[in-house]
């Protein structure tokens, strides 16, 4: 069996390709080449520019044929109307990466099955991926083009730490924090469910799926059947560091007032509750089970950012909106009282 993954260097990506690579299978990863240390023995690499060079593309595929071609990283709707003209007729099977976030937000219920409606007004990046979705169920109904489209929520691996409210430059700021005895932001009260779902079991259910003919015009979410409350997740954290980690508790509506990029990735995701449904994988996946619990992965996680300097990425900036949001509060609460006692 022979797959081609355009991405392959990813949290989900490279999981993904240590599974097929394991199982015998013949991999290709199409992308920039700019990580390909992250590349597992065994993947063939082809570096091209793939959003940007159609016509390359085209030609370093025109005498292959495949069973299977994941596109791990399209996230509007051109992306895969080339992906359409390109391997229409070349390959058995397509995979879109698509996103739990695209969900409904607000949920009508915390429960989520496929059928929960698609809506998210808050995030573009979702609205993209609903939008990736209509294109290719289309092309799937008038042209029989065999797609299948898989929805991962959180997923992470050693080198993805996931907290929720951080800067651009990753997580290592909020552990730094934590190491060091200062306040982290928690968005809420810090009681909304979350689930997390470590790469490895995510490879399982989607290896399943690959060239899984009844996996052919369906659409899957992926996820752990753990849920936890995000004020667990960091004390899970703590527990990794070794720290109590001092939580600090602000509002969604906060936090989104001052830094935009808040509102799609807390109101439009991680302050909604969610609890999946696996039902779907596992009728497709039989045996599918998520093993890596939370309290589990997070400390490989910390294994790994306190043992690789290079991981260990400041953000000032944050650091810095961290300190205003906290003195901020704090300076609202201190005048609240002030003006009580007159």
């Amino acid at each position: 069996m022979k797959a081609l993954l355009i991405g392959g260097t990813g949290t989900i990506s490279s999981a993904v390709a240590r599974r097929a690579v394991a199982e015998g299978w013949e991999v290709i990863a199409l992308n920039r080449g700019h990580r390909d240390d992250r590349l597992c023995p065994g993947v063939t690499s082809i570096t091209c520019d793939v959003g940007g060079d159609e016509t390359t593309l085209s030609s370093l595929v025109k005498d292959m044929e495949f069973d299977v071609v994941v596109d791990f990283i399209a996230f509007v709707p051109g992306h895969l109307e080339r992906d359409v003209r390109v391997f229409a007729g070349k390959t058995r099977q397509f995979m879109f990466i698509s996103s739990a976030s695209a969900y409904q937000k607000p949920l009508n219920h915390h429960v989520i099955t496929e059928a929960t409606p698609l809506a998210n007004p808050l995030w573009e990046y979702s609205r993209n991926k609903i939008a990736c979705e209509n294109y290719l169920l289309e092309e799937y109904r008038k042209r029989g083009f065999p797609c299948t489209i898989v929805r991962p929520s959180h997923t992470y691996d050693e080198r993805s730490l996931p907290v929720a409210v951080h800067g651009k430059k990753g997580s290592w700021q909020v552990v730094d924090r934590i190491l060091r005895g200062k306040p982290v932001l928690v968005h809420g009260d810090g009681t909304s469910l979350w689930t997390m779902t470590w790469s490895d079991d995510f490879a399982q259910a989607f290896f399943g799926l690959m060239g899984n003919p009844f996996a052919i015009g369906e659409t899957v979410h992926i996820t752990s059947d753990e849920t936890l409350t995000w004020n667990q997740i960091y004390d899970r954290l703590g527990d990794a560091l070794g720290k109590a980690v001092k939580k600090y508790h602000v509002t969604t509506d906060f936090l989104s007032h001052c830094d935009p990029e808040f509102l799609g990735t807390l109101a439009g995701d991680k302050s909604n509750s969610v609890v999946f449904d696996n039902a779907k994988i596992k009728r497709l996946v039989p045996g599918y089970r998520a093993t890596v619990r939370f309290d589990e992965g997070v400390r490989l996680c910390a294994r790994y950012l306190l043992g690789t300097p290079a991981a260990q990425i400041p953000d000032p900036q944050f650091e810095a909106f961290c300190d205003r949001v906290i003195h901020a509060q704090e300076s609202a609460k201190s005048a609240y009282f002030s003006s009580i006692r007159g």
